[in-house]
């Protein structure tokens, strides 16, 4: 399929991705609790500003303002009605931004889990999921996305969901979980599974790979995982900058941009093609880890010792593909990309 992450792929070794959205809308106002998709029509000046933050600090790819924007998740802003509109809007500013940087940027319309447990534990059908996905994927499409990114997932049955509503819209995409659980996403899966999983499914994504979970370290463990499983596909790291802080009322990411820097190179050496930040990533941080990643030259795979000297140490002692630790429990899917 000829699009333009394909096209800009074929041209280079790596691409940027962009940094944090919640977090990042947060430091513009957006109170908790607030549905930031609101945002891409009642503050697209704001909107506007966290996309070209990404842009302006040399990301390749930035992801949409449209995480929470499904059926599910706006309808506990009473919002359901609106999902065309907003996920329109969002792509739509997005293509704005892209179109004006004097370069190729790759506008990615961003799809979050949809907040419900599928079946059978979980009263979510595989129908109606994939009803909520391709609704939000034609929204975007309608708006100028280049690719659609589905992101933050923890069940194989909700992954599997939104690539059928993607070959439904006609649309290219990418696929990141999160590994936040001894190695695995939230219901069970480590990195080796999830390469299985992405080989069996008939509409291939273009990448696949990683965003969130707990710290860089515990991602790049989860790279070295996907990289060991050869796949065929280039692999995604987005990695949150460093460990939440509570502070003053506030969270913060204690992750500075040289460790983001680190973080970058690291990833790339590991494996990863598309390399971007998740939770606490600020231009700041963007800026150091393109600046790293045009400088330093690549390296061998670092070994697990290496990760930990040059970013901390991980949350658990398996990545999960040892068959240890801790069985999944069912919870509901996060709110927001942070």
């Amino acid at each position: 399929m000829t699009n333009a992450l394909s096209k800009l792929l074929a041209s280079r070794d790596w691409l940027m991705a962009d940094g944090a959205t919640g977090t990042n809308l947060f430091n513009m106002g957006l109170m908790s609790g607030d549905a930031p998709e609101f945002w891409n029509v009642n503050e697209t000046a704001k909107i506007k500003t966290l996309y070209k933050g990404a842009a302006d600090a040399g990301s390749d790819i930035f992801l949409t303002n449209s995480f929470g924007a499904n059926a599910s998740r706006l309808k506990l802003h009473d919002g359901q009605s609106r999902v065309h509109e907003l996920n329109k809007a969002a792509a739509e500013l997005g293509r704005e931004i892209a179109d004006a940087s004097g370069r190729q940027i790759v506008v990615a319309g961003s799809v979050g889990p949809t907040g419900e447990i599928m079946a059978p534990m979980g009263s979510l059908t595989h129908e109606i999921a994939v009803e909520m996905f391709h609704e939000q994927a034609e929204g975007l499409k309608a708006g100028g996305a280049d690719v659609l990114w589905v992101e933050t997932i923890s069940a194989a049955e909700e992954y599997k969901a939104a690539a059928e509503a993607f070959k439904l819209a006609d649309m290219p995409w990418c696929g990141t979980m999160s590994f936040d659980t001894a190695g695995r996403t939230m219901m069970g899966l480590t990195s080796a599974e999830m390469v299985k999983l992405v080989g069996k499914i008939e509409h291939q994504p273009i990448g696949f790979g990683a965003n969130c979970g707990v710290g860089a370290s515990d991602l790049l463990r989860t790279v070295l995982g996907f990289a060991a499983a050869g796949p065929t596909q280039p692999i995604i790291a987005k990695g949150n900058a460093g460990i939440p802080k509570y502070h003053d009322g506030h969270i913060h990411y204690d992750g500075t941009p040289e460790l983001m820097a680190d973080y970058a190179v690291l990833a790339r050496d590991c494996g990863a093609t598309i390399i971007g930040g998740c939770c606490g990533t600020t231009p700041e941080h963007l800026r150091s880890m393109r600046e790293a990643l045009e400088t330093r030259p690549k390296g061998d795979a670092p070994t697990l010792d290496m990760i930990t000297e040059k970013l901390g140490g991980f949350s658990s002692a398996s990545d999960g593909t040892d068959g240890a630790g801790p069985a999944p429990s069912p919870r509901r899917g996060r709110r927001k990309r942070s």
